[in-house]
């Protein structure tokens, strides 16, 4: 399940558990509404339970690559909650691959440095 919250300029994803096509697809049609207005914004992504999504979810997702590469662009800032080391480092080093995007990853339960570094000023 991939629940998306928007407060002002900025997003809350949760992720747990595996996704579907249909669940990947509603996801980011979600993800593409609650992103509107946003501009230089910053993104919590809690991993609170990762599971590698279902074959068909991963293609949906590949087939929405260049929206979804427009879409991070109105993001200066996203922190990534995980607690597996593995997927804090794949975190940042995609943020790497992103210009203009800061990408720090953190433990769960570092959710408030998490916070504390998505509104310090650039």
């Amino acid at each position: 399940m991939l629940q998306i919250e928007k407060i002002d300029n900025h997003l809350n994803i949760t992720l747990s558990g595996r996704l579907n096509k249909e669940q990947m697809s509603q996801a980011l049609d979600d993800l593409m509404v609650k992103a509107r207005g946003v501009d230089h914004g910053t993104m919590l992504y809690d991993v609170v339970d990762f599971k590698l999504p279902e074959p068909r979810a991963v293609l949906a997702e590949f087939m929405r690559m260049p929206s979804m590469l427009g879409l991070i662009r109105k993001f200066d800032r996203v922190a990534v909650l995980a607690d597996q080391s593995w997927l804090q480092k794949i975190s940042e080093l995609e943020g790497m691959l992103i210009p203009g995007l800061e990408l720090k990853a953190f433990s769960r339960a570092d959710r408030a440095a998490a916070e504390t570094w998505l509104k310090r000023s650039p």
